[in-house]
């Protein structure tokens, strides 16, 4: 430091403080993301291939499914959308681009649909229940299944739109 300068205490730095909350915002997103992106195909998987031979497998099959929408999928959803918002209030460039209010958005939705569709108990335990009637099953699965590749891509979207960035905010006149 030169003699000059006085020296200026580590909190008293705005600018700093607020880069260190995007980049810690931004490295917590990604981290989330990458789990989320996991308990999805973990989940999709379970879908696809868990035994029908009996009652008592399948149920354990779903029971996996059930742990890791719980404590994988749905607080891995819920530090992505915290995260991106915290993301998107500490730095001013995000404030006005439309791509990233988009991707707030479609994050919101995905943690909705996360929450309705995979995390509910009450669609689990009816997944379960309608292991007797296998045309039940079938469509139960498969609209967990369609529901679970929306999730993708839309997770994908959101992923090109922080890539791309695209102009989406209409121009001044």
């Amino acid at each position: 430091m030169r003699p000059d300068q006085t020296p200026v205490a580590p909190d008293a730095d705005p600018v700093g403080r607020r880069r260190w909350v995007r980049l810690g915002a931004k490295t917590l997103h990604d981290v989330a993301s990458i789990t989320f992106g996991g308990a999805l195909a973990a989940c999709l998987v379970i879908n696809q291939v868990a035994s029908r031979e009996s009652a008592a497998e399948f149920a354990a099959a779903r029971q996996s499914l059930t742990v890791i929408a719980q404590y994988l999928l749905v607080p891995s959803m819920g530090v992505v959308v915290l995260s991106g918002l915290l993301a998107l209030a500490a730095t001013r460039a995000y404030m006005n681009a439309g791509w990233a209010w988009l991707k707030a958005l479609l994050g919101l939705a995905v943690f909705e649909a996360t929450l309705v569709v995979v995390g509910s108990k009450d669609k689990q335990a009816a997944i379960i229940a309608a292991f007797p009637d296998p045309a039940a099953l079938d469509v139960l699965l498969r609209s967990e299944r369609n529901t679970l590749w929306l999730l993708v891509v839309l997770c994908i979207i959101n992923v090109v739109l922080a890539v791309w960035r695209p102009r989406l905010s209409r121009k001044a006149r």
